[in-house]
């Protein structure tokens, strides 16, 4: 019998399994206004565990408009009226760095963020969930989990100098694709492990939700104990753990890479885009805003200008940071360089807040997504990089490798890049009832609701939502979509944010199911919680030619195209009725 793995530790079950769980920590932040009216539609009144709940307004801090300080200040008198403690106001930090205060080994936490997968660096299973899950574990303080299979990852040798974790991290999404890790427990293994710091951890380990994995994870070593100041008792795999996959990296060979626009996955050698004209830079956001980050970038900019022409962003990932910075003299570096120093938020990341690019821009930035539009302007070009080489390439105005040399290093990995969706407007993808985006891969989440709305337009709102959605990709399908409508999608649809707008969205419009080659772990269960079936059946996407006649029957697990028939895993009980309730929602207030 062979061993296990950390999450066939963490659940007790063996993967594939389907637990049921109380996590230690909920995480959410500026959508706990949208979560709290989701919770009240639930008929939920007093909050399970108010102890579970950590919320920290990070997003929009400090807000831009007069609707989010509303919303901040409504969920300041909801954390009085609840009874939360673990509550953070705008300005103390980005919620996945707050969190670094909170995890610890052997946790469970959930959180409404994509990337709360960040605190799997304190050896903690940590995952993103939607806003509907989240207002459900408000009203019941536990959810279900499927045990995921593994995928190990082992490390030796120790990164040379000029190459840092975000390369590591890049190099693993370019070597798998930003589907490779669908579904799956990330675990870091091996001596080149103990090289690493927490800081560094915790990007790789938020990068974890870019590959599609469910979960990063590193083991409780002797670094996390000095993190801690004590010996702190952790799980880790055992030796004789079955995984899915296993993949082995010296550190030792690795050399600066870069996200080229418009997909985190689409890797290349930084030296392949060297000479590549910027315009803005941007230092800071959950994945590359901590201390040591801030510090790498100083080092370069210490007693050096940026050009006139160039703007550059430094944010904090959280006041403590900030303060350290300005201690360290560091603020004044930035400041001095000309670079502008932002409150700590998470809004140029997701364009929700200062720095939004203009039209024909190229930035370089230490965030962690680079889609056509992430930043609030699908007219620009988001390169992801290191904090050092963004720095170097800012001081320079164009691509510049953070070494201080001119390479020629080749990206060894050619597997198949994402492209950027996009539907012609002089294409008609509807036919038939059937929405045609069976050539479509990696529709991800920003271009199906743009994320700078995400605040602007409540998830608890459905006909609001309705104006914007497929807008960032197909124009038609929102003034056309009707109800019964089957979509035919390619690989990895729904990838990027937790944002659940998307799947309230087709809901709403009475989308009959979405067939597809395969989906996004996090929009898969927004799916769910909204009544919204998503069927996985790559052989009739294969075979779908526009026109044809789609039939789906849930019940009985079969889909026919034309006059071809395919059969699926019927869906449990639990699930139909969700979409028999028409969602969570309706499911909790009927069942709980």
């Amino acid at each position: 019998m062979s061993g296990k793995t950390f999450v066939e530790k963490i659940f007790g079950a063996p993967a594939g399994s389907i637990v049921f769980a109380k996590p230690d920590i909920i995480l959410s932040h500026d959508n706990t206004a949208s979560i709290s009216k989701t919770f009240a539609k639930m008929g939920g009144e007093d909050v399970a565990d108010p102890n579970q709940l950590l919320i920290v307004l990070d997003h929009n801090a400090p807000p831009t408009n007069a609707k989010l300080a509303n919303d901040y200040q409504y969920i300041r008198d909801l954390v009085k009226e609840k009874g939360i403690t673990k509550f953070h106001d705008a300005g103390k930090g980005i919620c996945h760095q707050i969190m670094a205060d909170y995890a610890k080994p052997k946790m469970i936490i959930v959180g409404s963020d994509s990337h709360t997968c960040t605190a799997g660096a304190f050896n903690a299973f940590a995952a993103g969930i939607d806003r509907t899950e989240t207002a459900g574990l408000w009203k019941q303080g536990e959810t279900w989990f499927r045990v995921p299979e593994s995928i190990k990852i082992t490390l030796t040798g120790k990164l040379p100098k000029g190459v840092y974790a975000k390369d590591i991290s890049l190099w693993i999404i370019g070597m798998i694709g930003s589907s490779g890790g669908d579904y799956k427990s990330i675990e870091y293994h091996g001596e080149g492990v103990k090289t690493l710091t927490i800081s560094q951890r915790m990007t790789l380990a938020n990068l974890g939700s870019e590959m599609g994995a469910k979960n990063a994870v590193f083991p409780s070593d002797e670094v996390l104990g000095e993190y801690y100041g004590e010996e702190i008792e952790g799980i880790w795999a055992d030796d004789d753990a079955t995984y899915s996959r296993e993949i082995e990296i010296n550190l030792s060979e690795l050399f600066p890479v870069v996200a080229a626009p418009h997909h985190v996955d689409n890797v290349k050698a930084l030296s392949e885009v060297q000479g590549t004209k910027i315009h803005q830079a941007l230092v800071g956001t959950c994945t590359n805003g901590r201390l040591e980050d801030l510090q790498e970038a100083a080092s370069i900019l210490k007693g050096k200008k940026l050009p006139d022409d160039m703007i550059m962003l430094i944010v904090p990932a959280s006041r403590e940071i900030y303060m350290q910075a300005m201690r360290e003299g560091l603020a004044e570096i930035f400041m001095e360089s000309g670079a502008h120093l932002l409150a700590s938020s998470c809004g140029p990341c997701l364009g929700t807040g200062q720095g939004i690019p203009a039209d024909g821009f190229n930035v370089i930035s230490t965030a962690n997504r680079n889609f056509k539009g992430r930043m609030g302007n699908k007219e620009s070009n988001v390169y992801l990089a290191s904090p050092a080489a963004v720095a170097m390439s800012a001081l320079a105005g164009e691509i510049t490798d953070p070494r201080g040399i001119i390479a020629n290093d080749k990206y060894p990995y050619a597997v198949e890049k994402s492209g950027t969706v996009e539907v012609k407007k002089d294409e008609d993808r509807y036919e038939n009832r059937t929405w045609n985006y069976a050539d479509l891969d990696n529709m991800n989440t920003d271009q199906m609701f743009a994320g700078n709305l995400t605040y602007a337009v409540p998830s608890s709102e459905p006909e609001k939502i309705m104006p914007h959605l497929f807008k960032g990709f197909d124009e038609s399908f929102t003034d056309r979509v009707q109800e019964g409508d089957v979509i035919m999608a390619g690989a990895n649809f729904g990838c990027g944010s937790s944002r659940e707008h998307p799947a309230v969205g087709l809901s709403f419009a009475g989308v009959k199911a979405v067939i597809c080659k395969s989906v996004n772990r996090i929009f898969y269960r927004s799916s769910v919680n909204q009544g919204l079936p998503i069927i996985i059946l790559p052989e009739a996407v294969d075979i779908y030619k526009q026109g044809d006649q789609v039939e789906v029957d849930l019940e009985n697990g079969i889909v026919k195209v034309g006059d071809k028939e395919f059969k699926f895993a019927p869906l449990p009980e639990k699930l139909m009725n969700i979409f028999k309730s028409k969602g969570l929602v309706n499911y909790i207030k009927k069942f709980a």
